[in-house]
């Protein structure tokens, strides 16, 4: 009884069945699922993009008061 993949390129040849990494049904069906993710991933991107750059102003605003430059800001 034979043990493991053994030492040969197999019954596929040297790139084994899948040849290319899109062809076939499944590989249409792996690119659409890809480019789903891809989707989703870009427009929860735009979503949080204006939360982060108001996020990071803040930070800055609150750098600039903590750091005593101006003399305006009162007890801060």
């Amino acid at each position: 009884m034979p043990r493991g993949m053994g030492r040969g390129y197999g019954r596929g040849g040297y790139y084994g069945r899948r040849a290319y990494p899109f062809g076939g049904f499944y590989g249409v069906l792996d690119l659409l699922i890809l480019l789903g993710i891809l989707y989703f991933l870009f427009k929860l991107f735009l979503v949080a993009l204006p939360y982060a750059l108001g996020l990071v102003v803040l930070l800055l605003i609150r750098s600039l008061l903590r750091n005593r430059i101006f003399g305006f800001c009162g007890p801060f």
